[in-house]
């Protein structure tokens, strides 16, 4: 009888905390506990957290596919697997939002036997942190229509408010609002709207700061509005970076909890790599440097987003230089990449895999622009053959990039040795780690570089609107910032449809949006929505207490 994910975490041994804490160093007075197997650690002065010198290994995934890929999976395997054999090691991850746990993708502690736990706290409320990035975000709002209702001295146009509010749930229904109805003791009516929590200013100001004073300035320079001669507001002429940092302070320390295997993982803060940048907090990634020998991170969906920009955002603001990359893949996604129905996917399909291997091949060849070494992770499913096992190791031979097979879904980290002292290889071979594209280079310059360095198109369409505002941007002092791409995650171009490796598409872009606080410019593509909807039969409708009051149905 196979268990379920969730089944498996039930029946996991968890150590208290403070014992996990003990294996990476931390006291504890540098903890604050929440329950019996998770804490925050506190980031103060008095704690004995050092610098050291670590290995940063990042784990991204080719384009993802209904089949499947692990990416977090893998990386708790893997984190388990260097803990086998004996090194000291820490697994960094984003935390999950409620929409998709609620949607379609479910959860995202790991799966079978390579998780984190406690799985159920995890991918629902967890510690709180979205709940305050959400209120921080909210704060914002309700302080901007506040400010107009008694008297608007700022000179706010309400025509020109950029600002959003936020909630941590697929609604599709709050896209665009009308606010402020019911007469004059409400407010001046005007059109609003929501984004999900994970698409928010806040949440990735959250995930670049430094420290508490470094939020409290980028909150302070988010760009909430303008007035009508196009002057910009920030956050701060509010008075608005002192609370919303009151509401964060808590929630900026990094959430310490355990995989199955009694091995720390460090979880906090995630923005998606389809809106957003899709990377954990570089706090996390820092602290969790300082506290072993080798870190694992992952940066979400395919490679083309999030491991782009976890090297030209993430790296960029934070001066992280990455060791290695560990490329997951799945025989099942290669062989929907090479045109294979999902219901099909039982079927020995040995040419399906050869098709498929483009999308990695894509993938491969990305990475190494970078400087970096990289490592191909097959996730191993019960259902592939040895046939296509062999057809994906010769594929990945003719490319130059190793592969090793791994089972840590139904071996935990035994199934990963293999792969960790492949790793332990890797990260210790001579990297010239480099960005995509510099600081000084105009903006419409890095979007078509990402586009055809990164995407293989040939053509990005933007309107004169669009090119006029990149150019304000740069006059406004916004020209060195980077780019952060926002498209559809199922494929190279915008079109979700075009599996494999799509060449000479073009890309276009929807709109521009400045996040001052964030210090980058978001490019949306193509009709992707900061706001998801709920798919037809949303995974809500299976989640429920049991008659022992446990949760069932969540992953």
């Amino acid at each position: 009888m196979v268990l379920s994910d969730i089944e498996i975490a039930r029946n996991a041994n968890k150590k208290p905390i403070r014992e996990i804490a003990k294996k990476i160093n931390v006291d504890e007075e540098s903890l604050n506990p929440f329950g019996h197997f998770a804490a925050k650690i506190i980031l103060n002065t008095k704690n004995k957290i050092s610098e050291k010198k670590s290995k940063l290994i990042l784990v991204t995934a080719i384009t993802p596919t209904p089949a499947g890929e692990g990416k977090t999976t893998t990386s708790v395997g893997l984190n388990d697997g260097l803990c086998k054999i004996g090194k000291k090691s820490i697994v960094c991850l984003r935390e999950p939002s409620l929409g998709p746990s609620f949607g379609m993708k479910g959860g995202a502690a790991g799966g079978g036997y390579a998780q984190v736990v406690p799985m159920e706290n995890i991918n629902l409320h967890f510690t709180g942190d979205f709940h305050a990035i959400t209120s921080a975000n909210n704060l914002l709002a309700s302080l901007i229509d506040n400010h107009i209702y008694w008297g608007n001295k700022l000179g706010i146009d309400v025509r020109r408010i950029s600002w959003k509010r936020c909630v941590d749930l697929n609604d599709r229904a709050l896209r665009e609002i009308t606010a402020n109805l019911g007469g004059t003791k409400n407010g001046y009516p005007r059109i609003d709207g929501f984004n999900i929590t994970v698409a928010s200013e806040v949440m990735a100001i959250f995930c670049l700061a430094s420290d508490l004073k470094d939020l409290e300035r980028r909150l302070g320079n988010i760009t909430v509005a303008y007035t009508r001669d196009k002057k910009p507001i920030f956050a701060k002429d509010l008075k608005a970076e002192g609370p919303m940092t009151v509401l964060l302070k808590e929630a900026l320390m990094p959430n310490l909890v355990q995989t199955l295997e009694n091995n720390p993982a460090i979880i906090h803060g995630g923005p998606f790599a389809n809106i957003a940048h899709g990377c954990n907090s570089v706090i996390a990634t820092q602290t969790s440097l300082k506290l072993s020998d080798y870190v694992i991170t992952e940066a979400g969906f395919g490679a083309d987003l999030g491991a782009e920009k976890f090297f030209n955002i993430k790296c960029r603001k934070s001066g992280l230089e990455p060791n290695g990359v560990v490329l997951v893949a799945t025989i099942r996604a290669l062989k929907m990449h090479g045109g294979v129905k999902k219901e099909d996917l039982g079927n020995e399909n040995v040419e399906a895999v050869r098709l498929g291997i483009s999308n990695l091949n894509r993938h491969v060849d990305n990475i190494k622009k970078f400087g970096l070494p990289i490592i191909v992770a097959i996730n191993h499913f019960v259902a592939d053959t040895e046939n296509e096992m062999k057809a994906l190791q010769e594929e990945c031979d003719k490319i130059g990039v190793e592969s090793v097979l791994c089972q840590h879904w139904s071996k935990g980290g035994e199934g990963a040795v293999e792969l960790a002292k492949k790793v332990v290889d890797l990260v210790n071979q001579k990297t010239s780690f480099k960005f995509l594209y510099e600081d000084k280079m105009p903006l419409f310059e890095k979007i078509k570089t990402i586009a055809k360095e990164i995407y293989d198109a040939n053509e990005i369409i933007a309107d004169t609107k669009i090119k006029s505002q990149l150019k304000q941007f740069e006059e406004n002092g916004y020209g060195d910032f980077p780019i952060c791409i926002a498209k559809t995650q199922y494929s190279f171009s915008t079109d979700p449809s075009l599996k494999g490796a799509p060449s000479k598409h073009t890309i276009p872009i929807r709109e521009v949006r400045l996040s001052s606080g964030a210090e980058f410019i978001v490019v949306v593509c193509g009709e992707i929505m900061t706001m998801p909807g709920l798919p037809s039969v949303p995974a809500a409708n299976s989640i429920h207490l049991n008659e022992n009051g446990q949760i069932e149905g969540l992953f």
